[in-house]
């Protein structure tokens, strides 16, 4: 990486720190005034937050495209509508997976809302927007701190659903990377994963959020993000290190056999991973295509 790129990197960092400082003032503002009990207001606050975030996203795409700009090669269905609910799903290989995303469906669908680990909340500026945004926060318990607090058995559960009773009064995009973690080749290997390029999905967050919100959400948007020379960090990115990356959207109503109760009824369980990876081969292969498509001769 040059001195040069070095440079822009550090100028396009604090233009997007200027821009979000900009943008969560009123958003932080405006998430006070929604604590109020009154239903009309939470309702008008949350489209207002909605729109801030929006314009956050919007002049942080400025700020790429004269920095830093970056070829998104867009494949598949390109159809949208900020007036459905969506369930978005997609892999995940490094932080510039949401930036990426952030561009691709900004003001084509309702905002995107993600399931964050409960940890990125105190994240400087970005943890409280994203609280007053109603991003759902997620605490995962290993098996050793459920075996010695049964009581947290659920916990997460209960935690999404509450989180999916906000996103009912006004369409919304549910985001959710569920491989649960990002991409690299150690975590592949101990996973024993049976995908090329793909971790093994977790099915629980996803089943859980179809359930509490099984009226509202009919549309699944599977999205297959690929990077033609390397995955990128978020410095190589704002540096100019990333020129092209390549994204495959696929959008299919959501079967009712996605909708159930994910921890009583075994049979459904069990039919859900199995959709689930089935989703998980296609994209494998997708990716795969989308790779030997990169490396095709030139005529």
């Amino acid at each position: 990486m040059s001195l040069l790129q070095k440079i822009k990197g550090c100028f396009a960092f604090i233009c997007y720190l200027i821009n979000t400082i900009f943008w969560v003032t009123p958003i932080l503002a405006f998430s006070i005034v929604k604590l109020l009990p009154n239903a009309h207001t939470n309702r008008f606050c949350s489209y207002v937050l909605d729109h801030c975030a929006s314009n956050w996203i919007s002049v942080n795409t400025v700020i790429e495209a004269s920095l830093h700009p970056v070829k998104i090669q867009l494949t598949g269905d390109t159809h949208f509508s900020e007036e459905q609910w969506y369930m978005v799903i997609a892999n995940h290989q490094s932080w510039v997976d949401i930036l990426i995303l952030q561009r691709v469906f900004n003001r084509k669908i309702p905002f995107l809302k993600f399931f964050l680990k409960q940890e990125l909340i105190y994240v400087p500026l970005l943890g409280l927007a994203w609280w007053a945004l109603d991003f759902p926060f997620m605490r995962r318990y290993t098996t050793a701190q459920l075996k010695k607090n049964p009581k947290l058995r659920g916990k997460d559960i209960e935690i999404t659903r509450k989180a999916c009773e906000k996103f009912k009064t006004k369409p919304v995009s549910v985001m959710n990377f569920v491989e649960g973690t990002r991409f690299n080749t150690t975590k592949h290997a101990k996973q024993e994963s049976p995908f090329q390029h793909l971790l093994k999905p977790k099915a629980g967050g996803m089943a859980f959020a179809l359930s509490a919100m099984g009226e509202h959400i009919h549309t699944l948007v599977n999205v297959t993000i690929y990077y033609p020379n390397k995955v990128p960090s978020y410095w190589q990115y704002i540096c100019g290190d990333l020129d092209e990356v390549k994204v495959h959207v696929e959008i299919t109503p959501i079967p009712a056999k996605l909708k159930g109760d994910y921890t009583k009824d075994r049979e459904f369980k069990i039919g859900f991973q199995e959709e689930l990876n089935q989703l998980w081969q296609d994209k494998d292969r997708i990716m795969t295509q989308l790779a030997m498509s990169n490396h095709k001769p030139e005529a």
